[in-house]
């Protein structure tokens, strides 16, 4: 009887999907892991501008140069870096964006082409996995934001009696702040991705505006800009290159999530032109703007305070002891600012990533929104205020995983732009049988694990270092371009195996495949994934290793 219930109870739980599929489509289709409808292709290249804009507003944006500076490079030079860093970052963005823009599919059927039908599975993994961590981490400091907004309306708020116990690892007034935060992230899950876009228009204008209002305040105050824009850097020649390298890695390092995840979202533009120059001019100069009104507040703070106080919401609660009422107003009005840009960075880095990749692992049972709000009560259960307290160990530890991403990113851009050179079959994409060219070896693709691992190895042991173990200079020369030469090893290693044991599907040309001509729409998706082919269509094919066919 519990059996027949519990049955009962999955079955009500199916996603709605067309008839007549089989077990296998079932694992690897359903409306939102398809190619996207015409009529939800509805970001414009103004709407990637304003995504860029307000995910460039956040507080590790913000605090990003402290670490640069600390490190001895001067102001300007570790300004340079962010432009320099973030625009190599903008680059691979438009890279994986671009598969998402012509094909308009999300991350994890992009896998599938090189990882395997089913290989591609430990990718979307290990995406999942950072973004609920990643979910659960920024609500908690969105939750510092809400305390600044409801102290600055009653101050006595930061005096609330703690009522739990000191094993929880959080006092009543912060847990019931990430709450808020949390419980207010709840409502923006429930919207699709194509209608999601005016959250990151109103962010784009709200958060800026609040920052600058914050910028501004900060040098009256000073009477000035501060001491930090006289310092000058205090480490010369190989000392120098290597911070300058090391703080370009840390660009890059704060974007392999959105390296990864950026068909997500680049699958919804109008045409691939839409998510373009919107993406590559407005990533720079979006995070070097940010970075230079953090530079700037923290460089006043040092007169106000005597110290310099990167985090703004640790300067802004400085600001908020003894303040007035209009100064209260003023506070409230910035840190509002910042919990926006704390729930749209939220959504745009974590839950539509979590959401979208969850569905690829179990799409008979979970949507997009579905997903999102499992990731949401996962980060909830995950008490992440007990990873914020040990953030030293925490933000090494999470930094190394772009050595994993790094070579999620070398194997599919080498696969996409070199191997297949720009061309998918759709039809099998979504299809388990072993006739497909995404099916590979039981639906794994051993030239992808390969690379993948080569791409690790290379930064293992200079990751060893970087944690305190005793490893040869050489390996951690190696772990500080970690992006890049994970990146570089999976990718050149997967293009020497591809060519000495070709893969299916390699393509002799270049060719981009229109998508409205590849697969027809409503009903007819689902029938295409187990019907006929694109090959099929009438449309010319371009010349495809044959003699690799399985």
């Amino acid at each position: 009887m519990p059996r027949l219930k519990i049955k009962q109870l999955l079955k009500k739980l199916e996603v709605a999907n067309e008839p007549g599929l089989s077990n296998g489509q079932l694992m690897l289709t359903n409306d939102d892991l398809r190619p996207v409808n015409p009529e939800q292709r509805q970001w414009k290249w103004l709407n990637f501008v304003a995504f860029w804009v307000a995910d460039s507003l956040n507080i590790n944006t913000w605090m990003i140069s402290s670490s640069m500076i600390q490190d001895g490079l001067s102001w300007w030079q570790s300004w340079i870096c962010v432009w320099v860093g973030y625009f190599i970052a903008a680059c691979f963005v438009y890279l994986t964006g671009r598969i998402g823009a012509v094909y308009h599919i999300s991350f994890p059927v992009t896998a599938r082409a090189s990882f395997g039908i089913w290989g591609s599975f430990w990718p979307v993994l290990n995406r999942v996995v950072m973004a609920v961590i990643w979910f659960g981490v920024q609500s908690y400091i969105g939750g510092e934001c809400v305390t600044l907004m409801i102290r600055s309306i009653w101050p006595s708020y930061g005096n609330l009696r703690n009522t739990l116990p000191s094993s929880a690892g959080v006092d009543t007034m912060n847990f019931v702040s990430f709450f808020l935060f949390w419980l207010c992230s709840l409502p923006a899950l429930w919207f699709p991705i194509h209608k999601i876009r005016h959250l990151f228009t109103v962010k784009a204008y709200y958060s800026p505006a609040a920052a600058l209002a914050f910028f501004a305040w900060a040098i009256a105050r000073a009477k000035g800009l501060g001491p930090i824009v006289h310092q000058p850097n205090t480490v010369y020649g190989s000392t120098l290159a290597w911070a300058v390298v090391k703080a370009l890695m840390s660009c890059l390092g704060n974007f392999a999530a959105l390296i990864m995840n950026n068909p997500d979202f680049s699958r919804f533009a109008r045409k691939p032109k839409d998510a373009l120059w919107s993406q590559l001019l407005t990533i720079p100069l979006g995070f070097a703007i940010t970075s230079f009104i953090g530079i700037i507040v923290s460089s006043s703070a040092s007169v106000i305070f005597g110290q310099s106080i990167w985090n703004p919401l640790d300067l802004l609660g400085m600001f908020l002891d003894g303040a007035s009422s209009a100064e209260r107003f003023g506070i409230f009005v910035i840190s509002t600012g910042f919990a926006l840009a704390q729930l749209g960075t939220n959504i745009a880095a974590n839950s539509v990533s979590a959401g979208t990749d969850m569905t690829a692992l179990l799409p008979r049972y979970l949507t997009i929104r579905r997903g999102a709000y499992v990731c949401a009560a996962v980060g909830l259960a995950m008490c992440p205020w007990n990873l914020v307290s040990s953030s030293n160990q925490f933000t090494t530890y999470l930094s190394a995983y772009s050595i994993f991403l790094s070579s999620i990113a070398g194997v599919m851009l080498c696969d996409y732009y070199i191997i297949r050179r720009g061309y998918f079959n759709i039809h099998d994409l979504y299809s388990a049988e072993r006739t497909g060219i995404y099916y590979h070896y039981f639906g794994f693709s051993w030239h992808a694990y390969a690379s993948y691992i080569a791409g690790i190895l290379i930064n293992i042991v200079g990751f060893a270092g970087e944690v305190g173990r005793d490893v040869p200079i050489g390996a951690q020369y190696i772990y500080n371009i970690n992006y890049f030469s994970g990146f570089l090893v999976s990718g050149a290693v997967y293009f020497i195996l591809a060519n000495i044991v070709p893969i299916p599907g390699k393509s002799e040309k270049w060719c981009e495949v229109d998508i409205d001509e590849e697969v027809t729409w409503g009903r007819d998706v689902g029938d295409d994934i187990e019907g006929r082919t694109s090959l099929e269509s009438g449309r010319k094919s371009p010349k495809i290793n044959s003699k690799a066919l399985p």
